[in-house]
């Protein structure tokens, strides 16, 4: 049995437009290029006959931000106050609560009733503003009772207090900005 000489396979024959693509400019390219570069476009595409040349890019990404240390403005100081012993009327309108004294006094950080603020947040006295505070001056208080909020983070934290005793000061307003380990209130 004679065996046939095998041929290889042929290969597939190119279409007549591949044949016919013309050769690429390298001066054209890099003049695309830099004029992509140049300016602010991220995409550009041209065609000319049967010639498409498209070139893109992603954008560099912007610098960070640069970071600025502003220092916290002083807190207001608020004037202790002495009501005038003024006689009241037997028929007067009732009072409104007046905001609790606020003594800044640098000798309470090291108070031993001292409450520190156990966070960074503000300070609320009270559960809303048209209620009234949570505790007053003068209060007794025993281990556990809420006496402030702090919001941080949209969270509103409790208070409360870790000793029984007299509530004699508060050293916070409502709605003031308070530092982690800051007094708040001193219990007596």
């Amino acid at each position: 049995m004679a065996r046939k000489a095998q041929t290889p396979p042929k290969p597939p024959a190119r279409p007549a437009a591949a044949a016919a693509v013309p050769a690429i400019d390298p001066a054209l390219l890099r003049t695309i290029a830099e004029l992509v570069a140049e300016s602010d476009l991220t995409e550009f595409e041209v065609q000319k006959g049967d010639l498409r040349i498209r070139a893109a890019r992603t954008p560099a990404p912007p610098p960070p931000p640069a970071m600025v240390n502003i220092a916290a403005p002083p807190p207001a100081v608020a004037q202790a106050y002495a009501p005038s012993p003024a006689p009241a009327p037997a028929h007067a309108a009732p009072k409104v609560a007046a905001p609790p004294p606020v003594v800044e006094d640098e000798s309470y950080a090291d108070h031993p009733g001292a409450v520190k603020s156990p966070m960074v947040g503000t300070a609320y006295l009270r559960p809303n503003p048209d209620a009234k505070p949570f505790v007053e001056i003068g209060a007794r208080v025993s281990a556990g009772d809420k006496l402030l909020l702090i919001e941080a983070m949209k969270t509103f934290n409790d208070i409360v207090a870790p000793k029984s005793g007299v509530l004699t000061v508060f050293l916070v307003e409502d709605g003031q900005p308070v530092e982690y380990g800051e007094p708040l209130l001193v219990i007596e």
